[in-house]
């Protein structure tokens, strides 16, 4: 009876009664367990972040702005551009306009008419000129002869005389008798003359050189004196020493 008694009162050696006192073993070695600092994975954001999204917005921002002073550059070229067309295209048409002001008809203090530049070309057929009787213009390939006519002469053979510098006295057909004789010993025996009645004229005579002109009330007026002295042969004309005969017409003398 004592014998029971004392071994009831030894400690159990149960295992699982040992367990649930002390607690198993892994669960033991899982709180005897201390990570160091170096292994506890904290999680910190990347330090670079906010600097990579801050550095992109500078270079968006960047070549915006270059792209508008690139645009803002190109209307200023454009701008430059146009205004230095405007201004050549400005001082182009002023040119032109002196250009025709400085070759259109001018007459100083004799009453001598000159028409700037004209054309030598050679056409066929009948021309109309500006001028009555023309000064010179697009004319007959074949010259005419120089000397003194009864009749009309063409005007476009006539004008090619004129550019080999002969002087082409005209009168109105009515014109007295004497003044006409006055006229025909006045170009007489001289050279690069040409004396015509001419239908039309403004003026009872009318002395023409190339581009020249001077309008007459008479056959005794001293300027057509000297303007035959000074244009026949004279600075105006194109084609010097051109030939005045061997061409066609076939003048009184």
């Amino acid at each position: 009876m004592s014998t029971n008694k004392k071994n009831n009162s030894r400690p159990s050696s149960n295992p699982a009664t040992s367990t649930r006192r002390s607690g198993s073993p892994v669960e033991a070695a899982r709180k005897s367990f201390v990570p160091a600092e170096s292994d506890v994975a904290t999680e910190t954001p990347a330090s670079g972040a906010g600097t990579v999204t801050k550095t992109s917005t500078q270079a968006t921002s960047a070549r915006q702005a270059a792209r508008l002073e690139r645009q803002r550059k190109r209307r200023r070229q454009q701008i430059i551009t146009w205004s230095v067309v405007g201004v050549i295209v400005l001082a182009v048409v002023a040119g032109v306009v002196v250009w025709q002001i400085s070759q259109g008809p001018k007459t100083d203090s004799s009453g001598i008419t000159t028409f700037g530049t004209l054309s030598q070309s050679h056409v066929s057929g009948t021309v109309t000129y500006p001028q009555v009787p023309p000064v010179g213009g697009p004319h007959n390939q074949i010259w005419l002869n120089c000397g003194i006519y009864d009749k009309p002469v063409p005007n476009e053979n006539a004008v090619h005389s004129l550019e080999h510098g002969a002087v082409w006295i005209t009168y109105q057909p009515n014109l007295p008798a004497d003044q006409i004789a006055q006229l025909q010993t006045l170009v007489r025996g001289q050279t690069y003359v040409i004396l015509s009645p001419y239908t039309g004229l403004p003026s009872p005579v009318v002395a023409s050189a190339w581009s020249t002109q001077l309008k007459l009330q008479s056959a005794s007026d001293p300027r057509l004196a000297s303007f035959l002295s000074t244009y026949r042969q004279g600075p105006q004309t194109p084609e010097p020493g051109a030939a005045c005969s061997g061409g066609v017409g076939t003048p009184l003398q």
